[in-house]
């Protein structure tokens, strides 16, 4: 496998740098997180969810775009998305100076849709995230648009490390750091730069129970799929891994461990009363670990938490957290 190098993700964080943040870390520590973890445990968020578009992903999508020809730019990008993905490449694409033609189930949350289209992306809905994906390669054939992957390829994968190498620069001494996983791609490119700069730090991805491909994945010994999405963290529905970044997980990644929707609702409760932040499903993924399945593992520990993102609209986010 052609993994990234340290070289490679450094010189990818100055080619987007123009276009994204560097977005912050905050060491947590008042009462609202230290009721649910073991003594001891150091907390720091990596606060994502400030990056333009509100989540980490126009990074993966920059960095796509980036390495395409001025023909590709002219015909244009495609992608597939629950929301963010779609927002970002739509982004990225205005950047570009190019159009974004993008698929999305049509389940997905009002306000993805609107803010997708607010960056000039043209949005298409369909039934169901498989469907999404036949969808998304007809344009792709039918149009010549290129299709930013979601979640697969080198690319992609040097994008989201720019993650891991902001916080492994921000934070010395990590024991360990929680990743969000959908696809796969943040936690490919987090867990592989993280491990170069800081050997030692321990990768923990996790995924809700109704979206578990990398568990099912990381039992099987390769690439597995899920035929329905069952959870509301909607931007961890991605239905199959794919081979790239199941790779990096596989090789850098020490476990997948698995929460409840109940635990993400929990989670995005005390951000929300804690660090007055109101964060989509996703974006609470990593603290529902750190206090439940990881709680008594990571006890004493100094704790990267990857605070995803956040595209939520207020009637949602009550809806949610109210159960």
């Amino acid at each position: 496998m052609n993994e990234p190098t340290l070289s490679e993700i450094e010189e990818t964080r100055r080619k987007i740098g123009p276009y994204v943040v560097e977005t912050p870390v905050w060491q947590w520590r008042n009462r609202h997180i230290l009721a649910h973890i073991a003594p001891g445990t150091e907390v720091f968020l990596k606060l994502e969810l400030f990056q333009h578009t509100g989540t980490f992903k126009p990074r993966g999508a920059l960095a796509n775009m980036m390495a395409l020809d001025e023909t590709a730019l002219a015909r244009g990008v495609t992608a597939v998305s629950a929301g963010n993905h779609a927002i970002a490449t739509a982004y990225a694409a205005q950047i570009m100076g190019t159009t974004a033609k993008v698929v999305m189930p049509d389940y997905a949350n009002p306000a993805r849709i609107e803010l997708c289209q607010a960056y000039g992306g043209e949005v298409v809905l369909v039934s169901d995230v498989h469907e999404a994906f036949d969808q998304v390669h007809q344009i792709e054939a039918e149009e010549k648009r290129t299709f930013i992957h979601p979640f697969e390829g080198k690319l992609t994968a040097l994008g989201t490390a720019t993650v891991g190498l902001e916080l492994a620069r921000q934070v010395e001494n990590l024991d360990a750091v929680i990743v969000p996983i959908g696809g796969g791609g943040l936690c490919a490119g987090v867990a592989t730069a993280v491990k170069q700069i800081q050997p030692r730090c321990q990768i923990f991805g996790v995924e809700p129970e109704g979206a578990d491909t990398m568990y099912r994945s990381f039992a099987s010994g390769q690439p597995e799929a899920i035929d329905k999405v069952r959870t509301i963290a909607d931007s961890l529905g991605a239905p199959h891994a794919a081979p790239y970044s199941f790779g990096l997980c596989q090789k850098y990644v020490e476990e997948i461990v698995l929460i409840s929707d109940d635990e993400m609702r929990q989670a995005m409760l005390r951000l929300y009363q804690g660090v007055k932040l109101a964060v989509e499903p996703a974006g609470a993924a990593a603290t529902a670990a750190l206090c439940g399945p990881l709680r008594d593992r990571l006890a004493g520990q100094r704790v990267g938490i990857i605070v995803c993102g956040t595209n939520i609209d207020v009637e949602s986010f009550r809806n949610i957290v109210t159960g």
